[in-house]
C-alpha cells in the first residue's frame, strides 16, 4: 500500500482496480482546514488523465508495472509476435497496442514492452534507431536555404522530415519519441 503523502512523480497506484501514475503532485497545508495533496495522474490503460485532491492518509495498493526487453519477430497479417529473450516465449500482440512503435521497429530489433498483471499494455521502441531511407525527392541543387526540409520514407514505412541532402539509400539516425531527423546513421 501506498499514502498519498508517499506521492511521487514516476509513482504507480491503482485506483478502482486500474493502475495509475503520478505525472505531477503538490503537497498543500492551507492556513484554515486540513492538508491535501493535489495531484495530477493518468491511466496507464487508457491514457486519460485526471487532477485530483487527496487526504495525505488515503492509501492505495500499489501497481506494479514489469517491463521486459523483447525481440520483434514478425507480422502474420493481425498480430504482432514479440519473444522474451530470456524464455523464448512468444508474445501475440493486437496492431493499436503497438502501432505507435512499429513505425520504427524492423523484423529482429528489440522493443521494451510493460505489462500490468501478465497483460501487455505498451510497446516502446529504442529512443534512437538508424533506418534505411527508401524513398526521397531528389534534393535541387542551389537550394541552400537554411533548415529546408523534405519528407522522406524510411524502410520501416515512417515519414520522417530530412535534410535536403539526404539521398534514398542512405542510413539515418532517428529520436523515436519525436519522430525527428538527428544525422546520419552508421550501419
Amino acid at each position: 500500500m501506498i499514502y498519498a503523502s508517499d506521492f511521487r512523480k514516476g509513482i504507480t497506484f491503482e485506483i478502482n482496480g486500474e493502475p495509475h501514475v503520478v505525472l505531477d503532485f503538490q503537497h498543500v497545508k492551507p492556513g484554515k482546514g486540513a492538508a491535501f495533496v493535489r495531484t495530477k495522474y493518468k491511466n496507464i490503460l487508457t491514457g486519460a488523465t485526471r487532477e485530483e485532491a487527496f487526504n495525505p492518509n488515503d492509501k492505495f495498493p500499489k501497481a506494479h508495472i514489469e517491463t521486459k526487453v523483447m525481440q520483434y519477430l514478425y507480422n502474420d497479417g493481425e498480430l504482432y509476435y514479440f519473444m522474451d529473450q530470456e524464455t523464448f516465449e512468444q508474445v501475440p500482440l493486437a496492431a493499436d497496442q503497438v502501432e505507435d512503435a512499429m513505425k520504427f521497429l524492423r523484423e529482429n530489433d528489440e522493443a521494451t514492452i510493460k505489462f500490468y498483471k501478465g497483460a501487455a499494455f505498451l510497446v516502446e521502441a529504442p529512443n534512437f534507431v538508424n533506418l534505411k531511407v527508401v524513398e526521397t525527392e531528389p534534393g535541387v541543387k542551389g537550394d541552400t536555404a537554411t533548415n529546408v526540409t523534405k519528407a522522406a520514407t524510411v524502410e520501416t514505412g515512417a515519414v520522417i522530415q530530412v535534410p535536403i541532402f539526404i539521398e534514398e539509400g542512405e542510413i539515418i539516425q532517428i529520436d523515436t519519441r519525436t519522430s525527428e531527423y538527428l544525422g546520419r546513421g552508421k550501419n
